[in-house]
């Protein structure tokens, strides 16, 4: 736990950036750059190669981004071809990985029905493009609960330390951009 507790002190968060626009990817890849030295951003042009390096693609033969990287956070465009982000995100929702990793889902549309789909099979957050500054800086929290938590599945669970923090007075955490239908 320890390497986790340096990470999220400001070192270095790696994130896996996944959408098959390469301006898109330039654009995020430019925002997280401009945050200074806290992200470590992998980017990739398909649901598919995510899996690759997640070490999820169907030949289970380890590539060597699987070896070199351990992601902290995903951040997926919702609209691609071949695999879309919530088809990605159902794909890491259903491993068993030694702690959950965050799912963040960003679209351009911003479709009410598409966002609670998302959030109910357990996204982390959505985040309707373009993606500012402040939405990357965001990324950090969702990192930094899923070192605290124990892997509990696709339920959010808020330490109590973290809702003091996030200024919560009661019991129950706020979800971000939840939309209802």
């Amino acid at each position: 736990m320890k390497g986790e507790e340096e990470r999220l002190g400001g070192v270095e968060l790696r994130v896996l950036l996944v959408d098959d626009s390469p301006v898109e990817r330039r654009i995020v890849e430019g925002l997280f750059k401009s945050t200074g030295d806290m992200f470590q951003v992998i980017t990739v042009d398909s649901g598919r190669r995510a899996m690759e390096i997640l070490g999820l693609n169907e030949h289970k033969t380890e590539s060597p981004d699987v070896v070199e990287h351990k992601v902290d956070i995903i951040l997926t465009d919702y609209c691609m071809p071949e695999m879309t982000g919530y088809d990605l995100l159902k794909a890491v929702k259903e491993q068993n990985f030694d702690r959950t990793i965050p799912v963040i889902i960003m679209s351009s549309e911003n479709e009410p029905q598409r966002i609670n789909r998302c959030l109910a099979i357990g996204a982390e957050d959505f985040i309707i493009k373009p993606l500012q500054t402040n939405d990357v800086l965001r990324l950090k929290n969702y990192a930094r609960r899923s070192a605290i938590s124990p892997r509990n599945g696709t339920k959010r669970k808020m330490t109590a330390e973290l809702m003091a923090e996030n200024g919560a007075t009661d019991r129950r955490p706020r979800l971000t951009g939840l939309a209802v239908a």
